[in-house]
């Protein structure tokens, strides 16, 4: 398809363009981008931008899809148009499914499925560390990545065993892809629902320590420092947690980070009580963890913005907070929140916002994405960064309801995303 998309306020991260500029597209590649006459785009469909701001197509590095085994609460086509819904072109599925991603096939196959049955968002799968994510032996990592895998994660759980997490991070390194880090101990994090502290005692739950993600934080840091692998640090949510990737960047490791919008938007004095909707893991922290979060997004600490898209059945959230799974659903609030919790209140700039959620994350999994240049694909988005409104889980396209944001007020609304110069998701 070739498209003129005019009048719009192009953010480029990759190139720095942040100003008025037309895309001229050709067979789903960026041909030109500047000012085009009505000569040279004779004949083709023509997107009027004005007023609106044209990005690179966002790429979330954390998604549950739930297929295979669950089905009910997501599969991958319903994960692929809420990921379109909410701007990102290109996903990354964690393996914890029914039967677990830890092998060659399950991770063609699952590539299959997205070809047959999605809108063209690129699916880029995360392959388990262990089989069956038991933490007892290694899964075929090799064979994982020659299928398509563009990571490896035990997300759900940390692999307890450090020497086996070892090997693998060296695996890893030979292959040249990231390792992704759920940082958990369960020996500490026990049975907790939610954050340790007074708001878990006046609800009478039991709590989960700051230290259970702090102390394998640390643990993984180190191992990645003595494998030199890729390490990218899922689900941010303590402050300690953002001082030690602080800390591990100025050392020259290589060691990347994300946020979740639920962390840098909320802390444990919002959740209601016996409100499942408010149970994730990593839970809702204390005050100034979510401040840490925050300047850790705005000072460079933290590389990237992750939904940890997590959705479950309705009925499965209604039941009593200690009962109930952890994880909301956030495809489709990740960007409004980003607007209205970080730049329209200072903490990033707009072209700061595209670098934590497109270029950055394309630059962590080495894959195309995060860059509008000439000759790149025309994966893109094109948004209103003043559209107010509130969010309404009724109208999410995700089968998964269960978000804390329900009635919020926010501000920034997707309009138009598209793959290759396609629309596959337009705001009417």
């Amino acid at each position: 398809m070739n498209t003129w998309i005019k009048n719009g306020h192009l953010l480029d991260p990759d190139t720095g363009r942040d100003g008025l500029f037309d895309l001229l597209i050709e067979n789903g590649i960026v041909k030109a981008v500047g000012s085009v006459s009505e000569e040279q785009a004779g004949g083709y469909e023509v997107i009027d931008a004005s007023g609106l701001y044209v990005m690179p197509g966002f790429i979330d590095l954390h998604v549950h899809f739930r297929e295979p085994g669950y089905e009910y609460k997501e599969t991958i086509a319903t994960g692929m148009k809420a990921a379109a819904k909410g701007g990102f072109t290109a996903v990354c599925p964690m393996p914890n499914t029914n039967p677990v991603t830890d092998r060659a096939e399950r991770i063609k196959k699952m590539l299959d499925i997205g070809r047959k049955e999605g809108n063209g968002v690129h699916l880029y799968p995360v392959g388990a560390i262990t089989e069956g994510q038991e933490g007892t032996t290694l899964a075929d990592i090799k064979g994982m990545v020659k299928a398509g895998a563009k990571a490896v994660s035990e997300d759900g759980k940390s692999v307890a065993d450090a020497g086996l997490y070892r090997r693998a991070m060296r695996i890893a390194k030979e292959e040249g892809i990231p390792v992704l880090a759920h940082c958990e101990d369960r020996s500490i994090a026990g049975n907790g629902v939610i954050n340790e502290g007074e708001k878990a005692e006046e609800l009478g739950l039991p709590g989960i320590p700051c230290t259970a993600e702090d102390v394998i934080t640390a643990r993984d840091i180190l191992l990645a420092k003595e494998t030199n692998v890729r390490l990218h640090l899922c689900h941010c949510s303590t402050k300690d947690s953002v001082h030690m990737v602080r800390a591990a960047k100025a050392e020259g490791l290589l060691v990347t980070a994300e946020v979740c919008p639920h962390h840098f938007t909320l802390n444990q004095e919002d959740i209601i009580p016996d409100d499942a909707d408010y149970k994730m893991n990593p839970p809702l922290r204390g005050k100034e963890d979510m401040a840490a979060c925050r300047k850790g997004i705005a000072g460079g600490s933290v590389d990237v913005i992750a939904t940890d898209h997590a959705p479950h059945g309705k009925e499965e959230k209604e039941l009593p907070m200690a009962d109930a799974p952890f994880g909301i659903a956030g495809l489709e609030t990740a960007f409004a929140l980003t607007v209205t919790e970080l730049v329209k209140t200072g903490y990033l700039t707009p072209m700061q916002m595209v670098e934590k959620l497109s270029l950055g994350p394309a630059r962590i999994l080495g894959v195309q994405g995060g860059s509008l240049k000439e000759g790149s694909c025309a994966d893109l988005v094109i948004a209103d960064l003043d559209n107010a409104y509130r969010i309404d889980k009724n109208t999410f396209v995700s089968k998964g309801k269960n978000t804390p944001f329900h009635g919020r007020a926010v501000t920034g609304c997707i309009m138009k995303t598209l793959i290759k110069g396609e629309v596959i998701y337009q705001n009417d």
